[in-house]
């Protein structure tokens, strides 16, 4: 079993960020992310998906829907050879509508718990592992671990000048083939 993963977020770096993508119909994958996690997988890495969800906090989805939605994802990048070994979703927020999910956790990125979970259930040695986001958010948790190889992709406008030690890419393949 490999020892280093990848670190993923979802919205924005696996598929197209609509704001609170819950439902399939809202997902689409984007250009090359097929390409990209089957390249990390060939060159040894275990692709963990970490991805904050406070649309089902917020009352825009449930978690079925999610669940729905991830099954589908992942049966679509089995096909490629690029299914995540694992999905960690946080679906809480400190100001939720549902009150199920009102509460201060530790999953929630930029907080580390997510992280500290997979590296603990995987075995992982987080100097080995890299993290890829397209807010410094989705960094931060990782950076926590020790993960040292940290990539901004298709980060939004200032996200760079909040990540200063993380390496900018265009889109996901072009950090894949850094690897």
């Amino acid at each position: 079993m490999p020892s280093k993963a990848v670190f993923l977020d979802r919205d924005g770096v696996i598929n197209a960020d609509r704001g609170y993508v819950g439902v399939l119909d809202d997902f689409t994958f984007l250009p090359g992310v097929k390409e990209a996690l089957a390249l990390m997988r060939a060159r040894g890495y275990l692709l963990i998906l970490c991805t904050n969800q406070s649309g089902i906090a917020r009352g825009r989805y449930l978690m079925s829907d999610f669940e729905r939605t991830t099954a589908w994802m992942q049966q679509d990048l089995a096909l490629h050879g690029a299914a995540f070994d694992a999905v960690y979703a946080c679906p809480h927020h400190p100001q939720a509508q549902v009150e199920a999910y009102r509460c201060r956790c530790r999953c929630r990125k930029p907080l580390p718990g997510m992280f500290e979970r997979a590296i603990a259930g995987f075995a992982l040695d987080p100097r080995e592992c890299a993290a890829a986001g397209d807010r410094a958010r989705d960094l931060e948790g990782a950076a926590a671990c020790g993960v040292r190889t940290l990539a901004l992709v298709g980060a939004q406008p200032g996200e760079a000048e909040k990540a200063p030690q993380a390496c900018v890419f265009p889109d996901l393949l072009s950090f894949a083939k850094t690897l």
